[in-house]
């Protein structure tokens, strides 16, 4: 297929492919098809569908497809909750997949989940007929390569970005054309709290380290702290606008990695419009899939990898929920256990487990067990390092009672006295601690 012959149609024709019964894959992130999500949507209002499932990672805009009106016309079971979908999920009226970020895609290519439509964006077709995926490769690509039918939404501001993000034309069965702007992540700035969380973990890095990031106010106040070192590499789930001074700097350069040398690996952005613009046509960032990103023998084989993720409730033995408390969904498994055993069999690598020690709300985020329901992602056997801000401690090798200890002295200090006294109830008389 060349540049010129393909034929565009317009959303509402376009799915007309979608059947009652069939699975929907959207590409994700910045990159979800809102003209093909509302003619989806409008087919079910005129009552033309019901039970069409819903997949996806993380979207930014809206999810007009989990509202209670569509109660059994469309099942949202994606593979994380944004903030888009979370009171939809939480309501029940929406659904999530548990799933290790780097599986996503087996769901697809394995057969466990099938994918009869694949709804996608990309960037204008180039000379060879060839088209990006811009900022949603993740499990996006495997979606595309199993899917009965695909269709894609020619839009010029995706970026083109290289890797396996571009795709022949050919993968493609429908196409439609809309030149929306891309949505747009917003994070806010680090409070006080998340700058001193940031220091402690940036104190934790070296030079040549390669460095993996969740999302958040936390990953932005690290990278602010990293201006003086050297050789830093990026292999990620993805990254934001944080990292765009430390390349211009020269600090982030890929010069030590073990892989793709001198390459910025990510498999998702989500960012302002300057990360898309960073992208575009750049052969520095490497854009994969999900299964190559997030394996953790792959992540391992880069030196000094350092792995930052934020969790929702850490008990006194190590156990790290980072999905749920109890019936409220906030997010998914994720990419932090990938990037945790990744890290931890890396020369040199430091997993590092990062939160405020207590909530809005002042209540303690370290607690004697975990709340009941919460999800437990990375266990109490992968957790090594461990920062507030109140430190950082290192649990590697350490007993049960070690553990307890050194949580207690990052934990607020207005509940220490509370968790050694859980501790001295858990382990027994024997279990002594004089909090500071």
């Amino acid at each position: 297929m060349t540049t010129k012959n393909y034929k565009v149609v317009t959303p509402a024709e376009a799915v007309k492919v979608i059947k009652s019964g069939d699975h929907v894959h959207l590409s994700s992130v910045a990159s979800s098809p809102q003209c093909l999500i509302n003619a989806m949507c409008a087919r079910g209002d005129a009552g033309e569908l019901k039970d069409v499932h819903i997949h996806h990672l993380h979207t930014e805009g809206p999810a007009p497809y989990t509202e209670a009106k569509y109660e059994g016309v469309f099942q949202h079971d994606a593979f994380f909750v944004g903030a888009n979908v979370r009171k939809s999920v939480q309501a029940g009226f929406a659904d999530y997949i548990p799933i290790f970020l780097s599986e996503t895609q087996r769901l697809y290519r394995d057969g466990y989940i099938k994918c009869n439509v694949a709804m996608i964006q990309v960037c204008p077709p180039d000379e060879h007929g060839y088209v990006s995926l811009g900022t949603s490769v993740d499990a996006t690509l495997a979606a595309v390569e199993t899917a009965d039918h695909v269709i894609a939404v020619i839009n010029k501001n995706v970026p083109r970005a290289f890797g396996q993000a571009m795709i022949p034309m050919s993968l493609i069965d429908i196409f439609v054309e809309d030149d929306t702007p891309l949505e747009p992540a917003h994070f806010s700035e680090p409070s006080e709290v998340e700058k001193l969380i940031g220091l402690h973990c940036a104190e934790l890095i070296e030079d040549g380290a390669c460095l993996q990031m969740g999302i958040g106010a936390i990953p932005n106040a690290v990278l602010a702290q990293l201006g003086n070192h050297k050789d830093l590499g990026i292999h990620t789930e993805m990254f934001a606008d944080g990292v765009l001074p430390l390349v211009e700097s020269g600090v982030i350069n890929g010069a030590n990695k073990g892989i793709d040398k001198g390459k910025m690996v990510s498999t998702f952005l989500m960012g302002s419009q300057k990360v898309y613009d960073f992208i575009h046509n750049n052969p520095q960032v490497l854009m994969m899939d999900v299964g190559y990103t997030n394996d953790p023998f792959l992540i391992a084989k880069n030196p000094k990898t350092t792995a930052i993720n934020s969790a929702l409730q850490v008990d006194i033995t190590g156990q790290v929920c980072a999905d749920s408390l109890g019936t409220k969904f906030y997010s998914g498994v994720g990419g932090q256990i990938d990037f945790v055993y990744g890290a931890s069999r890396s020369k040199g690598g430091k997993a590092i487990i990062a939160m405020p020690s207590v909530t809005n709300k002042g209540v303690s985020k370290i607690a004697p067990v975990l709340a009941p329901g919460a999800g437990v992602v990375t266990t109490r056997n992968h957790m090594h390092w461990f920062v507030t801000e109140y430190g950082a401690v290192n649990l590697y090798g350490k007993t049960l009672q070690e553990r307890a200890k050194l949580l207690i002295t990052v934990a607020h200090p207005d509940h220490r006295e509370a968790l050694e006294q859980a501790a001295f109830e858990r382990f027994g008389s024997h279990f002594r601690f004089v909090t500071k």
